[in-house]
Formats: C-alpha cells, sequence, structure tokens
C-alpha cells in the first residue's frame, strides 16, 4: 500500500497581503486530489466558487487548461496531493478569483497518521474572516476596511449595505467552518 493511502496531510493556507493574515491550518487525506483541496479551500476561507482557480508549484500550473486563451495546465481531477507536496515545509499557490486575484500560499506543515474514526478534512486552526467575494482584491479589501471602520468615510453606508452589519473582519468561527465543511451548516 502507498504511504498516501493511510496518512494526512496538515496545511496552512495563507491569504498574501491581508494584514494581519487571514489563515487556515487543517487535515486532509494525502490521497486528495487538487480538486477536492480546490472545493476545501473554497469551504474554509470562505469563499462561494464564483470564479476560476490554479495550483502552481514550481512553474507547473494545475487547474483546467484554457486553450482559448494559450493556458494548459495539469489536471487538478488527476493529480494528488501527496503528489504535489511530498515533503514538510513544501508550498504551492492558490489563486482564487483572476480579476481580484486572491493568492494564497498552502504550506505542508507535517503528514500525520490518518485516524479511521475522524471526519476529514478537518480546520484545526486559523485567524481572521474571509474578505468578500468580488471586492476588489487585496487593495478593494483595505478600502473596504477602512470604510468600514470610518462611519464619515464617503463609501461607509455602500460597504455596510454590502456587507452587512454582521460582518466582523477579525471573527473566526472553527466549529461553525467544520460544520459547513461537512455539510451541516
Amino acid at each position: 500500500m502507498d504511504a498516501s493511502e493511510d496518512t494526512v496531510h496538515q496545511l496552512k493556507v495563507v491569504l498574501q497581503g491581508t494584514r494581519p493574515p487571514v489563515w487556515r491550518r487543517f487535515l486532509i487525506p494525502s490521497r486528495a486530489t487538487l480538486e477536492d483541496l480546490h472545493v476545501v479551500l473554497q469551504r474554509i476561507m470562505g469563499w462561494h466558487n464564483y470564479h476560476l482557480h490554479q495550483f502552481e508549484r514550481d512553474g507547473v500550473l494545475y487547474g483546467t487548461s484554457d486553450r482559448g486563451h494559450g493556458v494548459r495546465r495539469v489536471s487538478e481531477t488527476r493529480t494528488k496531493l501527496h503528489q504535489v507536496l511530498r515533503q514538510p515545509k513544501e508550498q504551492m499557490m492558490y489563486e482564487y478569483d483572476f480579476g481580484d486575484s486572491w493568492v494564497h500560499t498552502v504550506t505542508l506543515e507535517k503528514i500525520l497518521p490518518f485516524e479511521p474514526d475522524r471526519d476529514y478534512p478537518v480546520i484545526t486552526a486559523g485567524r481572521r474572516a474571509c474578505p468578500p467575494e468580488d471586492v476588489g482584491g487585496v487593495f478593494g479589501y483595505a478600502v473596504m476596511l477602512e470604510a468600514l471602520a470610518d462611519p464619515g468615510h464617503e463609501d461607509h453606508e455602500h460597504f455596510m449595505e454590502w456587507v452587512g452589519e454582521e460582518y466582523d473582519p477579525e471573527a473566526f468561527d472553527m466549529r461553525w467552518l467544520n460544520a459547513r465543511m461537512h455539510g451541516r451548516r
């Protein structure tokens, strides 16, 4: 049996350009495909899968090829996580929404034994809420946070209507995110 069949990758994903950083630590079976990882990243970061995405490691792109634009990517549906991240400290990039360009660093922290009685994937730690979709990338997110923090800002009301009063950039609810991951929310 391949070692990946009975192991779990402990990964840390950090949304680049956010200060303080938005990040999550989670466990996922090593045999998961990159497509599986994409679905997990969407859920744990709070994205809604409205946009295109890709992975990149050592200059190799993974995802769905776009022959119309001359972009070739290795199939994420046939590529296993353990084939791309083999040793602790190895990293790859995950880009979501090519317009806003949300770039995430995905780091393999540990390879652990698979526990058959545990629900995978599972978030074990994290910090801060994910930015809302279509806010304009890191720059737009910074503008939004500035406007939300200042009732006198010219865009304060616009952003309050858009994200709602309940949006808290400091919030991180691991229990809720894990329930969402497994379809219980």
